[in-house]
């Protein structure tokens, strides 16, 4: 329970820099703390739950293609987390204008390099703070 409040403490803060270091066009978020908190946790769900799930199913392709499927599946991921923030949890966070403004190649860019500086982010901020 721990590593899990841990890890979500952990997306937040990446969640904050990426905000703070990406351009709007690839990732935009607008809210208050409290949002951003709701944000980190619906990440810190999809990762505890979904994502392992996903990573076997792919475990094939991940093997062919030396682990590098696994920067699409966490960008595809990290596109659900802003399909369901914007439609279920009306916060306003987009990556490359969707999904409010369709999928376009602002879209994959945004995801993708989102995706691995949250990883990147989220991994140093893991070995900061010890579980």
């Amino acid at each position: 329970m721990k590593g899990f409040i841990l890890a979500i403490l952990a997306s937040a803060i990446a969640f904050v820099i990426l905000i703070n270091v990406l351009p709007s066009s690839m990732i935009q978020f607008q809210g208050e703390n409290l949002q951003l908190a709701l944000l980190a946790l619906a990440v810190g769900v999809v990762n505890a739950v979904i994502k392992p799930i996903v990573k076997i199913l792919s475990f094939p392709i991940s093997l062919m293609t030396l682990g590098l499927a696994g920067i699409v599946i966490n960008a595809g991921l990290l596109l659900g987390v802003a399909f369901l923030a914007q439609n279920w949890a009306k916060l306003d966070f987009t990556i490359g204008g969707w999904p409010t403004g369709g999928f376009t190649a602002d879209t994959v860019v945004g995801a993708v390099v989102a995706s691995v500086l949250l990883g990147l982010i989220s991994a140093v901020v893991g070995l900061v703070v010890k579980d």
